[in-house]
Protein backbone atom coordinates (compact mmCIF):
# COMPACT_ATOMS: atom_id res chain seq x y z
CA UNK A 1 0.00 0.00 0.00
CA UNK A 2 2.66 2.54 0.95
CA UNK A 3 4.67 1.68 -2.25
CA UNK A 4 1.45 2.57 -4.27
CA UNK A 5 0.82 5.54 -2.45
CA UNK A 6 4.81 6.95 -3.12
CA UNK A 7 3.69 6.16 -6.60
CA UNK A 8 0.58 8.22 -6.60
CA UNK A 9 2.01 10.93 -5.47
CA UNK A 10 4.62 10.94 -7.12
CA UNK A 11 2.37 10.85 -10.01
CA UNK A 12 -0.19 13.80 -9.15
CA UNK A 13 2.91 16.17 -8.56
CA UNK A 14 4.36 14.94 -12.49
CA UNK A 15 1.00 16.49 -13.58
CA UNK A 16 1.02 19.92 -11.45
CA UNK A 17 1.83 22.14 -14.00
CA UNK A 18 3.41 25.36 -11.66
CA UNK A 19 5.36 22.69 -9.95
CA UNK A 20 6.77 21.25 -12.74
CA UNK A 21 7.91 24.60 -14.38
CA UNK A 22 9.27 26.03 -11.36
CA UNK A 23 11.44 22.27 -11.24
CA UNK A 24 12.16 22.57 -14.76
CA UNK A 25 13.51 26.24 -14.79
CA UNK A 26 15.10 25.72 -11.89
CA UNK A 27 12.60 28.38 -9.51
CA UNK A 28 14.42 26.98 -6.29
CA UNK A 29 17.69 26.95 -7.56
CA UNK A 30 20.08 23.60 -8.89
CA UNK A 31 18.52 21.58 -6.27
CA UNK A 32 14.90 22.12 -7.35
CA UNK A 33 14.65 18.28 -8.39
CA UNK A 34 15.58 17.64 -5.01
CA UNK A 35 13.10 19.62 -3.53
CA UNK A 36 10.32 18.51 -5.42
CA UNK A 37 11.24 14.65 -4.69
CA UNK A 38 11.35 16.25 -0.75
CA UNK A 39 8.01 17.96 -1.29
CA UNK A 40 6.68 14.42 -2.16
CA UNK A 41 8.48 12.52 0.54
CA UNK A 42 7.21 14.81 2.82
CA UNK A 43 3.26 14.75 1.83
CA UNK A 44 3.61 10.67 2.10
CA UNK A 45 4.80 11.26 5.52
CA UNK A 46 1.89 13.35 6.63
CA UNK A 47 -0.75 11.11 4.90
CA UNK A 48 0.64 8.23 6.98
CA UNK A 49 1.51 9.83 9.91
CA UNK A 50 -0.87 7.67 12.90
CA UNK A 51 -1.79 9.90 15.04
CA UNK A 52 -2.42 13.04 13.20
CA UNK A 53 -5.74 13.95 11.65
CA UNK A 54 -5.81 15.05 8.21
CA UNK A 55 -7.53 18.07 6.66
CA UNK A 56 -7.71 19.45 3.23
CA UNK A 57 -6.86 22.57 4.10
CA UNK A 58 -3.50 21.47 5.68
CA UNK A 59 -2.50 19.93 3.05
CA UNK A 60 -3.22 22.85 0.80
CA UNK A 61 -1.37 25.03 3.43
CA UNK A 62 1.79 22.34 3.21
CA UNK A 63 1.84 22.87 -0.47
CA UNK A 64 1.50 26.51 -0.97
CA UNK A 65 4.51 27.32 2.21
CA UNK A 66 6.65 24.40 0.00
CA UNK A 67 5.75 26.73 -3.56
CA UNK A 68 6.64 29.26 -1.80
CA UNK A 69 9.44 28.76 0.35
CA UNK A 70 11.60 26.19 -1.93
CA UNK A 71 10.22 27.46 -5.37
CA UNK A 72 9.57 30.99 -4.37
CA UNK A 73 6.30 30.95 -6.29
CA UNK A 74 2.93 31.64 -5.36
CA UNK A 75 0.31 29.68 -6.67
CA UNK A 76 -3.35 31.40 -6.69
CA UNK A 77 -4.79 29.62 -10.12
CA UNK A 78 -6.83 26.87 -7.90
CA UNK A 79 -4.16 23.99 -8.56
CA UNK A 80 -3.64 24.42 -4.89
CA UNK A 81 -7.00 23.23 -3.71
CA UNK A 82 -7.03 20.95 -7.01
CA UNK A 83 -3.42 18.92 -6.21
CA UNK A 84 -4.23 18.34 -2.19
CA UNK A 85 -8.01 17.26 -3.47
CA UNK A 86 -6.17 14.58 -5.83
CA UNK A 87 -3.74 13.58 -2.83
CA UNK A 88 -6.66 12.95 -0.36
CA UNK A 89 -8.95 11.02 -2.61
CA UNK A 90 -5.52 9.07 -3.53
CA UNK A 91 -4.82 8.51 0.21
CA UNK A 92 -8.47 7.27 0.83
CA UNK A 93 -8.44 5.29 -2.30
CA UNK A 94 -4.68 3.65 -1.00
CA UNK A 95 -6.42 2.95 2.36
CA UNK A 96 -9.00 0.76 0.84
CA UNK A 97 -7.23 -0.98 -1.93
CA UNK A 98 -8.31 0.83 -5.08
CA UNK A 99 -5.86 1.90 -6.93
CA UNK A 100 -7.74 3.03 -10.08
CA UNK A 101 -6.91 6.92 -9.55
CA UNK A 102 -3.02 5.56 -10.10
CA UNK A 103 -4.13 3.33 -12.98
CA UNK A 104 -5.45 6.07 -14.48
CA UNK A 105 -2.41 8.75 -13.64
CA UNK A 106 0.09 5.96 -14.87
CA UNK A 107 -2.01 6.57 -18.32
CA UNK A 108 -2.31 10.13 -18.82
CA UNK A 109 0.66 11.91 -19.63
CA UNK A 110 3.57 14.09 -17.41
CA UNK A 111 3.43 17.52 -17.50
CA UNK A 112 6.75 17.82 -18.11
CA UNK A 113 6.52 17.12 -21.90
CA UNK A 114 3.59 20.02 -22.19
CA UNK A 115 6.13 22.26 -19.68
CA UNK A 116 8.71 21.77 -22.08
CA UNK A 117 6.72 23.46 -25.03
CA UNK A 118 5.17 26.33 -22.74
CA UNK A 119 6.29 30.01 -23.03
CA UNK A 120 5.60 33.35 -22.08
CA UNK A 121 4.61 35.20 -25.38
CA UNK A 122 5.06 38.49 -25.96
CA UNK A 123 1.77 41.06 -26.79
CA UNK A 124 1.86 42.33 -30.29
CA UNK A 125 4.14 45.45 -30.75
CA UNK A 126 6.01 45.29 -27.47
CA UNK A 127 9.20 45.58 -27.30
CA UNK A 128 10.60 42.61 -25.32
CA UNK A 129 14.70 42.47 -25.29
CA UNK A 130 14.73 39.06 -23.70
CA UNK A 131 12.87 37.16 -27.20
CA UNK A 132 15.41 36.47 -30.30
CA UNK A 133 14.34 36.83 -33.68
CA UNK A 134 10.53 37.15 -34.70
CA UNK A 135 9.11 33.27 -34.58
CA UNK A 136 12.16 31.97 -31.97
CA UNK A 137 11.10 31.03 -28.73
CA UNK A 138 12.94 32.68 -25.77
CA UNK A 139 16.54 30.69 -24.44
CA UNK A 140 16.83 29.17 -21.26
CA UNK A 141 19.37 32.26 -20.11
CA UNK A 142 16.39 34.71 -20.66
CA UNK A 143 13.36 32.70 -19.13
CA UNK A 144 16.32 32.28 -16.13
CA UNK A 145 16.58 35.94 -16.60
CA UNK A 146 12.54 36.41 -15.93
CA UNK A 147 12.23 33.43 -13.70
CA UNK A 148 11.69 36.09 -10.68
CA UNK A 149 9.18 37.99 -12.80
CA UNK A 150 7.22 34.66 -13.73
CA UNK A 151 7.61 33.16 -10.74
CA UNK A 152 5.00 35.70 -9.30
CA UNK A 153 2.86 34.86 -12.40
CA UNK A 154 3.15 30.89 -12.37
CA UNK A 155 -0.26 31.16 -10.83
CA UNK A 156 -2.15 31.89 -14.08
CA UNK A 157 -0.51 30.22 -16.33
CA UNK A 158 -2.59 26.61 -16.73
CA UNK A 159 -5.09 24.27 -14.71
CA UNK A 160 -8.29 22.83 -16.15
CA UNK A 161 -10.27 26.14 -15.34
CA UNK A 162 -7.82 28.45 -16.58
CA UNK A 163 -9.34 28.80 -20.28
CA UNK A 164 -10.24 32.81 -19.95
CA UNK A 165 -7.39 35.15 -19.54
CA UNK A 166 -8.21 38.28 -17.34
CA UNK A 167 -7.03 41.56 -18.94
CA UNK A 168 -4.04 42.04 -16.98
CA UNK A 169 -2.74 38.47 -17.93
CA UNK A 170 -3.18 39.23 -21.32
CA UNK A 171 -1.74 42.25 -20.85
CA UNK A 172 1.43 40.78 -19.10
CA UNK A 173 1.73 38.41 -22.43
CA UNK A 174 -0.23 35.25 -21.25
CA UNK A 175 -1.89 32.93 -23.54
CA UNK A 176 -3.20 29.83 -23.62
CA UNK A 177 -1.88 27.11 -25.00
CA UNK A 178 -3.82 24.14 -26.62
CA UNK A 179 -3.30 20.82 -25.82
CA UNK A 180 -1.16 18.70 -27.25
CA UNK A 181 -3.43 16.73 -28.71
CA UNK A 182 -4.97 19.73 -30.95
CA UNK A 183 -1.62 20.76 -32.59
CA UNK A 184 0.65 17.60 -32.49
CA UNK A 185 3.01 19.71 -34.89
CA UNK A 186 5.10 20.95 -32.58
CA UNK A 187 6.85 17.32 -31.01
CA UNK A 188 10.53 17.47 -29.45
Amino acid sequence: GLSKLEEGVGLVLSRWTALQMAVQNEWGGRSSAVKAHQLAADIVAWLVHPTLPRYIDELEEMLDENMLLSFNTEIEDGSLEEVAEQLMLLHEECLHGNYDTISKLQMSQPTVQSVSQSKKLSGDGSEDESSGEEGEPASEMDIDSESNQQAATIDKLETSKADKLTENEIADGWSVVPSRRKKGQHKS
